[in-house]
């Protein structure tokens, strides 16, 4: 699978007739099996690009398209929010199976998945709690869960782990690597934290800009599987003030990666 963000642009049209630009020419591929995080100011697209990927809003000019696909059964997308939206009246388990049951998967395939991504999760034991019963990082493992088991080409997150305190997101970040590291499955993911950009993705890409473009993309070169104590390395703080030099506006001297 490849996924091609070709020509991107997005306009909106204010109450007032004037026409508000969100994106400009935003180009972008994402490999098979590539964790692709994008980091930029507030306000610069980020989700508007997202949303444009995931097919919940049009592009006002270019086109999104998914190449070499594994499957005609599989959906091209599944996207986890900020706010989860788990269902309060379902269990975590019965959270996890209902985009099966929309895609009509047989009961006992339903269960044997369900089974699966919860121990793969971390959610084991707890298959029966509703949503008010668990935990924000709990929450946050039912939603990713409940996305990659409908088998998505393509997993989008955005600003996932932004309402967590800062311990159960460093938790949930090792959580989400270890997810990715096991799967090989392909990720968009936006976020404002570069540290976590740096820590989870094989590319980080920038954006700014109003309208929002992307400025540039670095490749992340640290090892796989990714542990916690990579983040006082010496390189893992080279990309971060590199990454920082580009959203503030001051590119850093280091060879083009785009």
């Amino acid at each position: 699978m490849r996924a091609i963000i070709a020509n991107i642009c997005k306009r909106f049209e204010n109450p007032d007739g004037t026409v508000f630009k969100a994106l400009e020419d935003v180009n972008l591929t994402i490999s098979e099996g590539e964790f692709v995080a994008v980091v930029g100011r507030s306000g610069c697209g980020k989700s508007t690009l997202l949303n444009i990927v995931a097919g919940l809003l049009s592009a006002t000019e270019g086109e999104v398209v998914f190449e070499d696909l594994s499957s005609d059964n599989r959906p091209l997308t599944s996207v986890v929010f900020q706010d989860l939206a788990l269902f309060p009246w379902r269990s975590v388990k019965k959270n996890i199976t209902y985009g099966m049951e929309e895609q009509k998967v047989p009961s006992q395939i339903r269960e044997e998945r369900a089974g699966e991504w919860i121990e793969l999760v971390g959610l084991k034991g707890f298959e029966e709690h509703y949503p008010h019963q668990l935990s924000g990082g709990m929450k946050q493992r039912a939603a990713i869960a409940r996305a990659l088991a409908v088998n998505p080409e393509l997993l989008l997150m955005d600003e996932p782990f932004s309402a967590l305190d800062a311990q159960i997101r460093m938790d949930m970040q090792l959580e989400l690597s270890r997810i990715y590291e096991t799967t090989g499955r392909s990720f968009l993911y936006i976020t404002h934290y570069i540290p976590e950009a740096v820590f989870l993705a094989d590319r980080v890409v920038i954006m700014g800009g109003t309208p929002g473009r992307i400025q540039s993309i670095v490749s992340i070169d640290l090892p796989r599987p990714r542990e916690e104590k990579i983040k006082v390395s010496s390189k893992f703080v080279a990309y971060l003030d590199r990454i920082w030099g580009e959203v503030r506006g001051k590119p850093q001297k280091f060879g083009a990666d785009r």
